[in-house]
């Protein structure tokens, strides 16, 4: 079938947010297929613990191909076990260069507790300026209103619930539905 008959699938809104010794990362649950939702309520925050570390990560994109990353990032931690940085940099060089992965299609953001990074296929690992990154279709209303909120004395949780709410309402991809994540530094 033709890309222009069929339409794609669109959702997701994810956001990391670091702030008084803790990171929350939360995600909300629309899986839409063109103007349709197809579902509301897909968990798209996860909680890994290769090798007994705690990390939180969500993913925007293909739900196959981010587990797919997940899988591979928690090799990488159990090979590199307490360095995330150096975890997140080795699954974006073979995301980046290997030919299978190369297909894959989602974005990730995790978190140790201390470091927060964006992983891309481009082979970027981003870490966010204003302790705050956003990934998905939704991502750049809930950053706007996350570094909007950084300033005033609310806690990483309040602020993630919020801008995730203010983004809910702009984008026609992102829902209320929340799945959140802490983890203390």
């Amino acid at each position: 079938m033709a890309s222009e008959e069929f339409p794609g699938w669109h959702g997701t809104t994810i956001i990391g947010v670091r702030k008084g010794g803790q990171v929350v990362i939360a995600g909300d649950g629309q899986v839409s297929l063109g103007q349709t939702v197809i579902k509301g309520t897909a968990r798209k925050v996860r909680r890994l613990s290769p090798g007994g570390q705690d990390v939180i990560c969500g993913f925007a994109g293909s739900t196959a191909d981010a587990f797919t990353l997940l899988e591979r990032l928690e090799k990488k931690l159990e090979a590199t076990p307490g360095q995330l940085a150096r975890a997140s940099v080795e699954l974006a060089k073979d995301w980046r260069t290997d030919k299978y992965l190369q297909k894959l299609e989602a974005m990730l953001i995790v978190s140790d507790g201390s470091e927060l990074f964006v992983i891309t296929g481009a082979g970027d690992v981003l870490e966010p300026e204003h302790d705050i990154a956003a990934i998905g279709s939704g991502g750049n209303y809930a950053l706007a209103a996350g570094r909007a909120l950084m300033g005033t004395d609310k806690d990483a949780e309040t602020i993630a619930r919020e801008a995730m709410a203010i983004a809910a309402d702009i984008c026609v991809y992102t829902n209320g539905n929340l799945t959140v994540e802490t983890i203390k530094a």
